[in-house]
């Protein structure tokens, strides 16, 4: 059944936020301090780490950067649109709108949501399993990104409560759409787009681990647009007769 990767990676993270409320309830406030402070550096690295992968390539005299004037480009140009459309406010007013739907006292119900929405939705598998679930009806990739999130979703909720359970909605909008537009979107996500916006995720994601680290404040969800800015590039490539 197309579409059931989606499906179970949007059930799986339900779970995984219901377990982590439950054990939330019985944390000592120092607890869940530490918790997030754990949480914040491990995004920190899994943002570092996939950035690094996507930026340096191995050459013959050691590592070169690649993609380097796209990026920059794509955080720009992506900033002002998300800037622009007022993504990250949009995100955080939904937040608090289902905060109040579940007179919910937890003051880190908004943050749980936007947080865990960002991460589970900008990240390499979602659009590749998403892809491979339309084309072929493969959700193998799904699966896989299902167990991750639905482990991430514990530990979340753990420290954040119930509204992580909430980013099951953008997951399954932004996932289903890309499963259902399959066959119009993969002539233009090539192996080297995918690479390119997993790059501009990947700090995307880094941005994320400082904000839950509270070492700054970025509106990550106004450079949400950066990620398609490659896929756009790319198709301008093309109606010029310069892509290949």
């Amino acid at each position: 059944m197309i579409g059931i990767g989606t499906i179970v990676n949007a059930i799986a993270i339900i779970a995984g936020a219901a377990a982590g409320s439950l054990i939330r309830g019985g944390l000592p406030e120092r607890i869940k301090s530490i918790i997030m402070q754990g949480v914040g550096l491990a995004v920190l690295f899994i943002g570092l780490s996939g950035a690094l992968q996507g930026l340096f390539i191995v050459a013959g005299n050691g590592l070169e950067r690649q993609y380097v004037m796209l990026m920059i480009a794509s955080m720009v140009i992506g900033g002002i649109a998300g800037e622009l459309l007022q993504i990250e406010a949009g995100l955080e007013k939904a937040g608090q709108w289902f905060e109040k739907k579940f007179a919910s006292s937890e003051r880190t119900f908004a943050q749980g949501f936007v947080t865990a929405s960002l991460v589970y939705c900008v990240g390499a598998m979602a659009i590749v399993g998403a892809l491979e679930d339309g084309l072929v009806g493969d959700a193998t990739t799904l699966f896989s990104k299902s167990i991750l999130d639905g482990v991430t979703a514990v530990i979340f909720a753990a420290g954040m409560g119930m509204g992580v359970a909430l980013s099951a909605l953008p997951v399954l909008v932004y996932q289903g759409s890309i499963t259902l537009l399959a066959g119009v979107l993969r002539p233009f996500l090539t192996g080297t787009v995918i690479q390119q916006m997993s790059l501009v995720g990947g700090i995307l994601i880094f941005a994320i681990g400082l904000n839950l680290l509270k070492i700054t404040r970025i509106k990550v969800g106004n450079l949400l647009p950066a990620i398609f800015i490659p896929l756009f590039y790319y198709i301008l490539l093309l109606l010029f007769g310069l892509g290949g």
